[in-house]
């Protein structure tokens, strides 16, 4: 089974705060960044690798290759999994991707979000995809950095 030491919703996917911060505070040596986009643009992948301290790899999927391959894994990768929204976490869980805790950190407000915590904001859809996640046993608290305490999503809804 593979080591996820940290699953992490973050719309801006990996800048200082989760490449620093949270990749320290979860002991990860490996992020993978569960996004269709990135996994084909190489100038996003290039600013992103460039804020990782040294040691710490890297790699860019498509939400489905993160499902196909995350299970080849070997033990001592602890894997921080980054996606940008809860229905990326929700097609991996249901994909077979053993997860059982989602940190929700950015989820910025846009128009049609609701702000339901200073760094989170959730549409209709956001919604029911945390619903469907609690419904697969996911647990998911907000929590911006790892020093502020973690409050969980649902009682924010």
């Amino acid at each position: 089974m593979p080591n996820i030491v940290l699953s992490r919703i973050d719309e801006r996917l990996v800048h200082g705060q989760v490449g620093v911060q949270w990749v320290g505070f979860a002991g990860a040596n490996i992020i993978v960044v569960a996004n269709d986009e990135v996994a084909e643009d190489s100038i996003q992948q290039n600013l992103m690798e460039m804020v990782l301290a040294e040691g710490i790899a890297i790699r860019f999927w498509s939400v489905q290759k993160v499902i196909d391959n995350i299970h080849k894994a070997s033990d001592r990768q602890k894997i921080l999994l980054v996606a940008k929204t809860p229905a990326d976490f929700l097609k991996m869980v249901e994909g077979g991707v053993p997860i059982e805790e989602v940190n929700v950190g950015n989820m910025h407000f846009i128009e049609g979000r609701k702000q339901i915590h200073k760094t989170v904001s959730v549409n209709e859809q956001d919604i029911e995809s945390f619903s469907q996640l609690k419904n697969n046993n996911v647990k998911c608290r907000v929590q911006g950095i790892p020093t502020e305490p973690a409050v969980d999503v649902f009682t924010l809804l």
